[in-house]
């Protein structure tokens, strides 16, 4: 058989197999395809409303309102010491006593050189009163007279100059006894009894212990210039003297989550330091249970204007975009949409959001992980605000 009738032979069988393949594979049934993924569930909250006073914050240091240091006003053997370390102590009470022996002599001394004085006097103007009975140029002379004049004003001197030591005496014993000028705290003994302590008014007395008060406190920061213009609008025409003096504020301590501390504003400094361009300030806060101590820092908040309405929202429904700040909105088709905001501080556990966000906005609130952003969801309304989601997102955070 010729060549091309054998290839046509060939062709022929292929072509059918090719042809009953086709036809089998028509022959099976279309696949269903896949169903869509349902609509991820979402919590949905509108923001919550609050007055809300605009505030800066400032980090500084409680400093005591009376600060003293113990030293004696005059010098000997310190002879007791009344308190233990670091206890509270009341104005008034006794602290440290020096030895009293040798002031008690150097009154007993005073005391006679007053009454060996005054007895001079006495004599003296007894003598001067006999000279007044006689006629002076004829019984006695002039000068016998001012002689006695004279003795009896010198005995007068003397007796003033007598009841002074006596005086001083007096105080120099009663400054033997130490007593607390002010109520507070007070340090460790700094010299134990059989010392010599050195007193007087000069640099080189010695230190026997400090004292701090505790109530209230003082805390002290320092305001750039922008800032101390600020609060002196804020203070009004009226008030513009005081300098924002008497505003309120509000602490929070290092270990502390919310400034849960209140007080005022109680000091402005004269002048805005040159090199640095800041003033020092000083607010005040009552310390009844004495956890605040000089020399702790703290974080401060202190009011910039007048409280207005804020609209405020939870950190958990707030999403980050490189370096802007959104939240997700549901729409009335149900579909979650971008809404880039700018966010204020932090008010009673929630954002405050100052720009982007609108009062009836259904903001995603919880799931906000599941979405993204043009996609359907299936919101579920929270029966109150932002604030009420917050608490109830926290509960279960703490359950699981």
């Amino acid at each position: 058989m010729p060549m091309s009738e054998l290839l046509g032979t060939l062709r022929v069988p292929a072509v059918l197999l090719l042809l009953l393949l086709v036809a089998g594979c028509d022959s099976n049934p279309p696949r269903a395809q896949a169903a869509p993924p349902p609509a991820p569930q979402v919590t949905v909250a509108k923001p919550a409303k609050r007055l809300v006073a605009d505030r800066d914050e400032y980090v500084g240091r409680f400093v005591a309102v009376d600060a003293i240091e113990m030293r004696a006003r005059v010098s000997g053997y310190l002879d007791a010491v009344h308190f233990q370390d670091g206890q509270l102590v009341k104005k008034g009470d006794l602290l440290f006593t020096i030895d009293r022996r040798p002031f008690e002599a150097t009154l007993a001394q005073a005391q006679a050189n007053l009454a060996q004085a005054r007895a001079n006097l006495a004599y003296a103007e007894a003598d001067l009163a006999r000279g007044q009975s006689l006629v002076r140029g004829s019984t006695i002379t002039q000068q016998t007279f001012d002689q006695r004049t004279q003795a009896k004003r010198v005995a007068e001197a003397t007796v003033a100059a007598q009841d002074a030591a006596v005086r001083q005496a007096m105080l120099d014993l009663e400054f033997t006894e130490l007593r607390a000028p002010v109520s507070g705290r007070i340090g460790d003994r700094r010299v134990s009894p059989g010392n010599l302590v050195t007193g007087g008014t000069t640099g080189t007395t010695t230190l026997l212990a400090t004292i701090t008060s505790i109530d209230p406190i003082r805390f002290e920061f320092t305001m750039d210039e922008t800032s101390y213009l600020h609060y002196i609008r804020l203070a009004g025409d009226g008030e513009a003297a005081n300098r924002g003096i008497n505003a309120p504020v509000e602490l929070k301590l290092i270990d502390e989550p919310k400034f849960a501390h209140e007080g005022k504003m109680d000091f402005v400094d004269n002048a805005i330091d040159r090199g640095s361009g800041t003033i020092r300030t000083r607010a005040e806060f009552p310390n009844p249970n004495g956890i605040l101590a000089p020399g702790m820092f703290a974080r401060i908040q202190v009011p910039v204007r007048s409280p207005n309405e804020a609209l405020l929202v939870p950190d958990a429904a707030i999403g980050t975009e490189q370096v802007r700040k959104f939240v997700l909105v549901v729409d009335g088709e149900n579909v979650a949409r971008p809404k880039y905001v700018t966010l204020g501080p932090v008010v009673a556990g929630l954002r405050v959001v100052t720009a982007g966000l609108e009062a009836n906005d259904r903001i995603i609130v919880n799931g906000l992980m599941r979405v993204r952003p043009g996609v359907k969801v299936t919101p579920q309304e929270t029966a109150g605000s932002a604030d009420a989601s917050a608490s109830a997102s926290e509960a279960a955070t703490r359950a699981n």
